[in-house]
């Protein structure tokens, strides 16, 4: 009976789809400058994963070809879902920056003084003019995890445009646009924590 099941199942087997081959994409870097702070802050920080909807939470690379209508680009992935890229981004900028010595992201849930929250409001390809060009939007919160108080909020948002529409060159307009994001919030964070203090 067991031979006779395994034999009806086998054939159902080859009528599914295969899975679609994707090309899996790293966000790219510039190389990063050695930090010039001489002294890091008093304070500690831990970076937390950016909350995103069902399109931006995945590991596909969303593209918005015309108003309103979302897609992703066939046969092409990100290594990580698009909030983790970010969050990583951010952990890379501020220890490139130096001037927050202390940090931890959400894996590890380590006590810190404060932590940067945000929601990832945009992380895709948008078409303008017939060219497709990055567009990255985060709105952050600092928070003072003692008080579990908003200490300060921003909107972000930076944009950059491919120089061809093929996905390795829209993969490079997103690695530039998180590199100028990333460089912003650092600012940011660091300017209004030493205010807090």
């Amino acid at each position: 009976m067991a031979a006779l099941g395994a034999a009806l199942l086998l054939p159902a087997c080859t009528i599914l789809p295969k899975a679609e081959p994707l090309d899996v994409y790293l966000l790219p870097a510039i190389a990063a400058t050695p930090a010039t702070a001489t002294q890091a802050a008093p304070w500690s920080l831990r970076i937390a994963r950016p909350a995103a909807g069902v399109h931006l939470s995945g590991q596909r690379i969303v593209v918005v070809p015309e108003d309103s209508r979302v897609s992703v680009y066939k046969g092409a992935g990100w290594s990580d879902p698009a909030p983790v890229l970010v969050r990583n981004r951010l952990l890379d900028a501020f220890r490139a920056d130096g001037r927050v010595g202390a940090l931890s992201s959400d894996e590890r849930q380590l006590h810190a003084d404060f932590e940067l929250d945000s929601d990832l409001r945009a992380f895709q390809s948008e078409y303008r003019g017939g060219r497709p060009e990055a567009v990255l939007r985060l709105d952050a919160r600092l928070v003072h995890t003692a008080s579990r108080r908003i200490v300060a909020s921003r909107s972000f948002e930076q944009r950059q445009a491919s120089a061809d529409p093929a996905v390795p060159a829209v993969v490079e307009a997103f690695g530039t646009a998180a590199d100028r994001l990333s460089a912003e919030v650092v600012d940011w964070t660091v300017r209004e924590a030493a205010a807090v203090r």
